[in-house]
């Protein structure tokens, strides 16, 4: 397998890398990471089985859509691939620092200004990704209302069903999410779609984002998950705020946005997350 990425990453550079160095890294439950270098030359790589291809060539794609704004660092995208039984995918590797205020408050300045270019006049994107391994559709629909109601919570459910956990009538709860939005039409913004610490390094005060599961959207989409799994630190909502503030009424829907991700880890992990997401849907539509 290692002479195979080898072999990609030098099809893509000039020059010859050899691995001199291999790390196992901690801290993702999805892939297995490494940190090969060798020859003055250090890359990322994340490998899992061989069917999950896919879903690294369409993080490349969010990553390049991410890069070309020129707003936010990524790192950088070098190479897919498949042997006989795993996927990987090799990114440049970024030596990540203890993580500062001036970070942060970087951070919130580059993701204000990712999120103020207004490019697109409809929801969704030019491809279909993954959030984590999960399918996540991204069908064009000029309704905010319509596309998160139908293609972020209505799949969500759909794909719980079809694990055995219901959660109440699928047509139902749609409804009530598009009802709470209908009359809501937020600027599609560009959005890192999984934004939460994990998702977050820094080299000394400059920040980056990786795992990103773009689309067009709502920003206040990324701005709320933020605040599900150890939020952000207050000077990351100060300077956001500063340069781009919320809607007043923008707590309203924080929850409904979050519902999307817990419904998600509930599909991934089950466990408590069954009983998060169900607990949630009670209090915003019962």
């Amino acid at each position: 397998m290692w002479q195979a990425i080898v072999e990609h990453i030098n099809s893509e550079q000039d020059g010859q890398f050899d691995i001199e160095q291999k790390q196992q890294l901690t801290g993702g439950n999805i892939n297995i990471a490494y940190h090969i270098s060798g020859k003055g030359q250090q890359f990322f790589v994340k490998i899992n089985q061989r069917e999950q291809l896919e879903q690294f060539e369409s993080e490349v794609l969010s990553l390049q859509a991410l890069q070309q704004t020129n707003c936010i660092r990524v790192p950088a995208s070098i190479c897919t691939g498949q042997t006989i039984d795993k996927a990987f995918l090799v990114l440049e590797y970024l030596p990540f620092s203890n993580e500062t205020v001036p970070g942060w408050r970087n951070l919130a300045q580059q993701l204000a200004l990712l999120h103020k270019q207004h490019t697109q006049a409809m929801y969704g994107f030019d491809w279909d990704n993954s959030l984590g391994t999960t399918a996540q559709p991204n069908k064009w629909q000029a309704n905010w209302s319509s596309f998160f109601s139908e293609q972020r919570l209505g799949w969500q459910l759909q794909l719980l069903l079809e694990q055995g956990f219901g959660f109440g009538k699928i047509d139902s709860l749609v409804e009530k999410c598009r009802q709470r939005l209908q009359h809501y039409q937020p600027a599609p913004s560009l959005l890192h779609g999984d934004l939460w610490r994990g998702n977050v390094g820094f080299v000394a005060d400059s920040p980056a984002v990786f795992d990103p599961a773009c689309y067009y959207g709502d920003r206040e989409t990324d701005i709320a998950f933020t605040t599900l799994f150890g939020r952000f630190p207050e000077q990351f909502y100060q300077t956001y705020q500063e340069i781009y503030p919320l809607d007043k009424t923008y707590t309203e829907r924080q929850d409904l946005y979050n519902l999307y991700q817990v419904l998600n880890h509930a599909y991934l992990f089950r466990g408590a997350y069954l009983v998060q997401a169900q607990e949630m849907i009670k209090q915003l539509f019962y």
